[in-house]
């Protein structure tokens, strides 16, 4: 991470003080932790104002250190499911905004295209996709600042007793009191009203979603369910708008082979 990334990190995450934290531990090409992720994007959106996120990754280690250590694999053959956790990490290094960038632009490679993410040619070719240094991400990938926050990320997995992927741990602004755990996937309400509770149960203001090519800004991609659920509207109407962008030549419809995703022209 060089000296102009710390200085966009800064632009990027001025300190302000939420009143909950939110732990969220994904193993990223795993479809559950897809799914949550989008359930995250809209609570961003609503209710962001009272809560601040810390990703967590994991993955499963099984024979990792055999692989590492066999002579016959050459880095650019090298396969294995713990790699996108450690190429989102790499990414991370180069702010947090590419990091969300990578770790998004991953998930739409595994659950969207059908990639095997698990391959270090595809995560290079992730990095281009997300707009990231390739050099530099090349670099991190292998470095030890990027396996110390990997390993950060796998001992508080430990320490947390997650034991399930994706989990969400919420903690309040009372340093006493237990974080409250949810293992697994639960629809959009389970989560909101945890956070109203972890709020002293005070009725939550909910924000307005932004303009589209402001979301669009922010988020990159998104699906038509996605955006319909974002503006509380049908997928019909959702698509009828977003076509007629299209027409505008202000969005751009991209057809993957399991869902229909929308990007700014």
């Amino acid at each position: 991470m060089n000296n102009s990334h710390m200085a966009e990190e800064i632009r990027e995450d001025p300190i302000t003080l939420k009143p909950v934290e939110l732990y969220v531990f994904l193993d990223p090409i795993h479809e559950k932790s897809w799914e949550l992720q989008a359930i995250i994007r809209k609570m961003q959106i609503e209710y962001g104002h009272y809560f601040s996120i810390r990703m967590i990754l994991s993955a499963q280690l099984m024979d990792l250190n055999r692989a590492c250590k066999d002579p016959n694999v050459q880095a650019e053959e090298f396969s294995h499911p713990a790699l996108p956790s450690v190429a989102v990490k790499a990414a991370e290094l180069q702010g947090k905004r590419a990091g969300n960038r990578y770790l998004y632009k991953l998930q739409e490679y595994q659950m969207l295209l059908n990639e095997d993410v698990s391959s270090y040619p595809t995560l290079m070719d992730i990095a281009r996709s997300a707009r990231l240094d390739e050099q530099e991400f090349a670099q991190d990938f292998y470095s030890v600042h990027t396996a110390r926050a990997f390993q950060c990320d796998l001992n508080i997995t430990r320490e947390m007793e997650i034991e399930e992927m994706p989990s969400i741990v919420f903690f309040n602004e009372c340093i006493e009191d237990e974080g409250v755990k949810l293992s697994g996937l639960f629809p959009y309400e389970i989560y909101r009203t945890v956070l109203e509770e972890m709020l002293g149960g005070k009725e939550m203001e909910r924000q307005e979603p932004p303009a589209l090519d402001e979301l669009l800004k922010t988020y990159t991609s998104l699906t038509t369910r996605e955006i319909a659920e974002i503006y509380h509207v049908t997928e019909k109407a959702a698509e009828y708008e977003l076509k007629k962008q299209v027409l505008q030549q202000r969005v751009e419809r991209i057809f993957t082979p399991n869902e229909t995703l929308w990007s700014l022209k």
